[in-house]
């Protein structure tokens, strides 16, 4: 008889369990960033992992924890780039590096950033805690941090908020929208026109 999972959390995962739970999120991720958490099911995970629905609950009580796990792992990932903002650099500089994180995420990650998407459009069910007690105060934090560089001469004028959204936007559009921006665009390269595009226009943006 297999044990509960809330059983095998007092355990230490073996080296076979910890393999067998990234496989699970892996699939997890490929198939909740192309269906979204509605149109995603158990057993389309478990084919995409190679493993059965009931090995699957015996790692997770269901596909909401599924969900959950991938969220949090991810939020942690990406607020990295905004938590290294240095408040003793240069301002421009290190808004122009997290543009240039972001977008490299949007490359490297493209189905996190669906994940997260699709998360957001439906709502947020999920995540709205984790956006209350972790996004909103480290916004709170780098809107201040923007507004005394900009009290102090160090960068143009800006909404700090709307900044940030702007960034997101732009940088996560190469991600959500990847199918669009690859038929509409002849470059064998995308990102690399991408950065130096959205460096030239926040620079613009942002220089005194």
């Amino acid at each position: 008889m297999q044990d509960s999972p809330a059983a095998q959390a007092t355990r230490k995962p073996s080296r076979i369990q910890l393999r067998n739970r990234k496989r699970i999120l892996d699939a997890a991720l490929e198939v909740f960033s192309a269906h979204g958490y509605r149109g995603a099911t158990l057993d389309q995970i478990a084919e995409e992992a190679g493993i059965s629905k009931p090995n699957i609950l015996y790692y997770f009580e269901g596909k909401e924890e599924i969900h959950v796990t991938l969220l949090n792992h991810l939020m942690d990932e990406w607020l990295a780039p905004l938590r290294a903002v240095d408040p003793e650099g240069d301002p421009l500089e290190e808004l122009l590096t997290y543009v240039q994180r972001k977008l490299e995420m949007a490359r490297d990650l493209p189905r996190e950033s669906r994940l997260f998407a699709n998360e957001i459009l439906q709502g947020a069910p999920r995540m709205t805690p984790h956006l209350e007690s972790v996004l909103r105060p480290l916004v709170d934090q780098t809107a201040q941090l923007i507004s005394g560089w900009i009290a102090v001469g160090r960068l143009a004028p800006v909404d700090p908020r709307h900044l940030l959204f702007s960034i997101w936007a732009t940088t996560q559009h190469y991600a959500d929208f990847d199918a669009q921006v690859r038929v509409l665009m002849d470059e064998a390269e995308v990102h690399a026109g991408a950065a130096a595009h959205l460096e030239r226009m926040f620079r613009r943006l942002l220089t005194p």
